[in-house]
């Protein structure tokens, strides 16, 4: 029998100013009123006997940024090249736990995690960490787990192709989300949401970091694409595809794929459809900048060499048309905990920065149906985060984050000033 959860006292949080992200207005000072795990008052005209005072000083108060795509169970400390096929669940866990705490204390209260290209057994680990994270046991964001991607044979996802490896070495079932026609697409859509995904993530076109062929190669038929959107979308998820090509997220936008995952490729008639029929963006525009390309071989070097330099300038095509973006990392990618790099990324492509704000918050919470959070106003989650100077002039100021609070809890205080990860 479940003990009885002890209230927790009123926190009153104070700073030098705050961010209303739907005004896009900076409020001085900032003030919030946070209990039992929600903002109950702005500016409260009263603070309640024995609240816990936290005065942030000169810092500004955001709400908790979101990151639409990053890979827990990848990366982080000691993954090498071949950790994904070496690595016991257990040891991926683990280290998920770290890239979980590390995502959190940059400031990223939720988060997709979209689509651990292979795990051993089947087991959607991705889910077991959001309920680790969900019942305390573990420090880190909100996840939105996706499962396995679903990928057809050969395809980017194909654990086999993406690290190149001879037939018959590493068999894969449909239970890790390699599915080819209609039907088997459509069990693994099924397979995936009765193991607790609220995601469906697949594979639409080739990829840069994969043996695949041409990024830009549609992968899955446009047949299979409405069928995956269909089973995904009567049981109420989304589904996000990963596409570079023209042809492939051309496809999906016309089937109703909710969410295209990076659309380096995209020429303008398409770029006008995608805004046309509201169907988000998530470009993890800053892969194009930082990604570390220098051990991979180098067809796939070649290949990022042609697709980075375009990428970078469809985003920018993109924001001038207004399309729907949202925030992703594609970390690890880039590393765990430096997610905020995308934000950046998208100010140099032609954001303001209050725009990349909303496409971290306000746009990501659009894009995961959760009315619950991405803003500082009463009765939404208490995910706030606190950073150095004013992001609304200085973007960068989104990597310097000082506090951060989930749900009401205290997951980081630099009380002294500003301090490393």
């Amino acid at each position: 029998m479940a003990r009885p959860r002890t209230p927790k006292p009123p926190v009153h949080l104070r700073s030098a100013r705050m961010l209303d992200v739907v005004a896009g207005e900076i409020v001085t000072p900032g003030e919030l009123l946070v209990e039992d795990g929600l903002i109950t008052a702005v500016g409260p005209a009263t603070v309640p006997d024995g609240a816990i005072q936290i005065d942030l000083g000169d810092l500004t108060l955001l709400p908790g940024l979101m990151d639409m795509e990053v890979n827990l169970l990848m990366g982080g400390p000691d993954h090498g090249l071949l950790a994904a096929l070496q690595d016991d669940p257990a040891v991926k866990t683990l280290r998920a736990v770290t890239n979980a705490r590390r995502t959190l204390r940059a400031g990223f209260t939720t988060v997709r995690n979209l689509g651990l290209f292979i795990q051993t057994g089947g087991i959607l680990l991705d889910v077991a960490l959001r309920k680790a994270v969900d019942l305390g046991w573990i420090p880190g964001p909100r996840i939105v787990p996706a499962g396995h991607a679903i990928s057809p044979t050969g395809g980017h996802l194909d654990p086999t192709m993406f690290q190149n490896l001879a037939p018959h070495v590493l068999p894969v079932t449909l239970e890790e989300g390699i599915a080819d026609g209609v039907d088997e697409v459509r069990k693994a859509v099924r397979y995936q949401i009765k193991h607790g995904a609220q995601v469906i993530k697949m594979v639409g076109s080739g990829g840069v970091m994969s043996h695949t062929g041409p990024a830009g190669a549609q992968q899955y038929s446009t047949e299979e694409m409405a069928a995956i959107a269909d089973e995904a979308h009567r049981a109420g998820l989304k589904v996000a595809t990963h596409a570079h090509g023209d042809a492939a997220i051309r496809s999906a936008i016309e089937v109703g794929i909710d969410c295209i995952e990076h659309g380096s490729l995209m020429s303008d008639d398409t770029l006008d459809l995608m805004v046309e029929r509201g169907t988000f963006l998530v470009p993890t525009t800053y892969l194009a900048d930082g990604m570390d390309t220098s051990h991979a071989a180098p067809e796939l070097q070649a290949k990022a060499a042609e697709v980075f330099p375009r990428a970078k300038a469809t985003i920018s095509r993109a924001i001038e048309r207004g399309a729907r973006i949202a925030t992703g990392s594609d970390a690890p990618a880039i590393p765990h905990g430096r997610n905020a790099k995308e934000l950046i990324a998208l100010v140099e492509r032609g954001m303001t920065p209050l725009q990349a704000i909303r496409a971290a918050t306000v746009v990501g919470a659009e894009l995961i149906d959760a009315e619950d959070r991405g803003r500082l106003e009463p009765g939404l989650l208490a995910d706030v985060i606190a950073v150095q100077g004013d992001p609304t002039v200085d973007i960068t100021a989104t990597e310097r984050v000082a506090f951060v609070m989930k749900g009401g809890d205290v997951f980081r205080h630099d009380a002294a000033g500003i301090t490393g990860r």
